[in-house]
């Protein structure tokens, strides 16, 4: 099988302008997966995947880990350095004291020497302890943002991770951070896709040179019901025009954005089409139709209940 050409961005903010291939393996876990998440890495790196996105919330790392380690032995990779692997730090670690301690650990149980990129997972801190979710509201505590982001800085500084970053950060969070950040973050991770487009969070993120990273990018999973985009007569229409599949319709439009993406699929099948969009553009008529799809957020946070004011009002 000849491995699929990814075109990579570098990141701003990186030690050694580290490279981030555009399109990841997201490995959140599914409940109706057949295959496991070490069965799929194999499959991704096989099939040319070099960029992983995990969180040790997600409870897989090990896996990731494993997959990673079988992949170097078998020699599918020549080295740990073609791969880019995205973990994050989740919220009851959102503490200045906590943030290297659980960096190690998940190098630990990812068996790495260092990750690309480190991001804190949501703008919100827990008390410390077991990682659950939701998230009781009762459990929140004040999220020392500077604090914080001063350890992840020393992260970086330690040769632990190549890179830092946020996710879930509207443009009001992106903007107190910057304000006092050394090390400005290089990546934001949100979701994006063709029902919550984001134009104002990627303009501010590209006025700013932070890479956005989608997750979600074909908005959901069958299991939540009926999809935005999957399901979205409009994009469709245009996947038929181009004669490409509706998952290849979204990807290119993000890949056109000039956003990189994390998508989950541990099907084979779709995981070699979600590689087949760099050989061909969408139209201006595409882009008319696109504008008009209906926006509503999908992910709406991670506590119980919804927090107000998490997103700034931002749309």
């Amino acid at each position: 099988m000849v491995a699929a050409e990814i075109p990579a961005i570098v990141l701003g903010s990186s030690s050694n302008q580290r490279r981030m291939p555009v399109i990841g393996l997201g490995t959140a876990p599914e409940t109706n997966s057949k295959t496991s998440t070490k069965d799929a890495v194999l499959d991704a790196i096989k099939q040319g995947y070099r960029h992983f996105d995990t969180a040790a919330a997600y409870g897989v790392e090990p896996a990731v880990g494993e997959a990673i380690q079988e992949a170097l032995k078998l020699g599918l990779v020549g080295s740990r350095e073609e791969l880019f692997v995205t973990s994050k730090l989740w919220c009851t670690n959102n503490h200045p004291h906590l943030v290297v301690p659980a960096l190690q650990q998940s190098l630990k149980t990812l068996q790495l020497e260092y990750l690309d990129l480190f991001l804190i997972h949501w703008p919100i801190s827990a008390k410390p302890g077991k990682v659950t979710y939701p998230i009781e509201q009762t459990e929140l505590v004040p999220f020392d943002v500077k604090g914080v982001w001063e350890a992840m800085e020393e992260c970086q500084r330690l040769g632990l991770t190549k890179a830092i970053g946020v996710s879930n950060f509207s443009c009001n969070k992106l903007e107190k951070l910057l304000s006092f950040a050394a090390i400005p973050p290089a990546v934001n991770q949100v979701e994006m896709n063709l029902a919550w487009q984001q134009k104002k969070l990627r303009d501010f993120c590209k006025e700013n040179g932070i890479t956005l990273t989608a997750f979600c990018p074909l908005r959901k999973g069958a299991s939540r019901g009926t999809n935005a985009v999957m399901d979205n007569d409009v994009v469709k229409e245009i996947a038929e025009a181009h004669g490409k599949s509706v998952a290849q319709v979204c990807l290119r439009w993000l890949y056109e954005q000039g956003v990189t993406f994390a998508v989950k699929s541990y099907d084979k099948e779709r995981m070699k089409q979600n590689l087949q969009i760099f050989d061909w553009s969408l139209t201006e008529n595409d882009y008319e139709k696109i504008s008009q799809i209906e926006q509503e957020r999908l992910i709406k946070g991670p506590t119980k209940p919804l927090l107000n004011d998490l997103w700034d009002d931002e749309r």
